[in-house]
């Protein structure tokens, strides 16, 4: 077996660095991220898209966060079979009539009408995704679609947000709440509390919505993954693991045409 490769690029971003290893003769390669200094653990992401991340804190060495990473290799190497299986099912959008689109965990077909005269808008009517345009244009549909899951997204999460607030007992009031297209993230939260939510989400059932929020407002109390914010998860959500795998195994179809 090689031995690990690290390298530094110069175009990263100021403290962030690619880390390489391999795990049964594949490269896997990782891209590395400072965290706190207060912060001793070390956390590794594969994301959907199957980019590996890993966080670690500046005081530790590449030799250290590669040990980490390779101890891991297992689950890493795992995730990454997943995700790619799961990319290799999902087609581009074409956003024709027919297809089939997510709207809060429910798939709906897709129903594409030419109407010359009439505004053009989406709306959802007897199981359809229905949307109007004056030509027919994958580009317009898109287009349409995705401000349609923005203006939703808003209500949904607004009132998603509201009816969780109350188990977040640590939080004194609502916090502000963007919505922002992510390609990895589901949402996060600022240091100032501020919480912002991917549109892409209010394709998932509210199960899944309801967990990433209460994810964000765990991070209100406690910024990172540490074992007082998984305890807090634990108790407002006790079912979060399998709302988080289910999330994650709908996470190329939801994102699919984003």
């Amino acid at each position: 077996m090689s031995a690990p490769i690290v390298t530094n690029a110069p175009s990263n971003p100021p403290g962030q660095s690619e880390l390489s290893f391999y795990y049964a003769d594949e490269l896997i390669q990782v891209e590395r991220a400072p965290r706190g200094r207060e912060v001793s653990r070390i956390l590794i992401k594969v994301d959907p898209d199957c980019r590996v991340r890993v966080s670690a804190p500046a005081g530790a060495s590449d030799e250290q966060v590669l040990g980490a990473l390779k101890r891991r290799g297992r689950w890493i190497y795992q995730q990454l079979r997943e995700f790619r299986a799961q990319l290799t099912h999902v087609r581009p959008r074409q956003y024709i009539s027919g297809e089939s689109h997510y709207y809060l965990g429910k798939q709906y077909v897709l129903k594409v009408v030419e109407a010359p005269d009439e505004l053009q808008q989406v709306r959802l009517l007897r199981g359809k995704l229905e949307v109007t345009v004056r030509m027919k244009s994958a580009g317009k549909v898109r287009e349409l679609l995705h401000a349609w899951y923005k203006t939703r997204a808003r209500e949904v999460f607004d009132r998603r947000l509201e009816a969780v607030l109350q188990q977040a007992l640590w939080v004194s009031g609502k916090p502000p709440l963007r919505i922002l297209s992510m390609q990895t993230q589901w949402g996060s939260c600022s240091p100032t509390g501020r919480i912002t939510l991917n549109p892409h989400l209010v394709k998932a059932s509210r199960e899944c919505i309801d967990y990433v929020i209460l994810h964000e407002l765990c991070h209100i109390a406690e910024h990172n993954h540490s074992e007082r914010f998984y305890r807090l998860m634990q108790q407002v959500m006790p079912q979060w693991g399998r709302v988080k795998k289910q999330l994650d195994g709908m996470a190329a179809s939801l994102l699919n045409g984003g």
